[in-house]
């Protein structure tokens, strides 16, 4: 996942590819990328889109870098994929 925060608006923007040729889920955030908001706000925006608690979610890798891995509790990454328009 790539985040974007102060992005204006919450919302995914689809795919993209980064230059090792692995493909990432583009979101974006209104919040700013300080004290957490903004990771916050991607695991509201993840969790209210997968249909979950936001306490399923959670970030693997990433927590201070724009390109992020998340896990979902309960949930597989083809059935993530699935429901977040992949």
């Amino acid at each position: 996942m790539r985040l974007t925060p102060r992005g204006g608006r919450d919302g995914l923007d689809g795919w993209g590819q980064d230059e090792a040729g692995r493909t990432y889920l583009k979101a974006r955030v209104s919040a700013a990328p300080t004290e957490g908001q903004a990771n916050a706000a991607l695991i509201k925006l993840i969790a209210k889109r997968l249909g979950v608690a936001k306490s399923a979610v959670s970030i693997v890798s990433g927590e201070s870098a724009r390109l992020k891995t998340l896990e979902v509790q309960g949930m597989d990454e083809a059935q993530m994929i699935s429901k977040l328009g992949g």
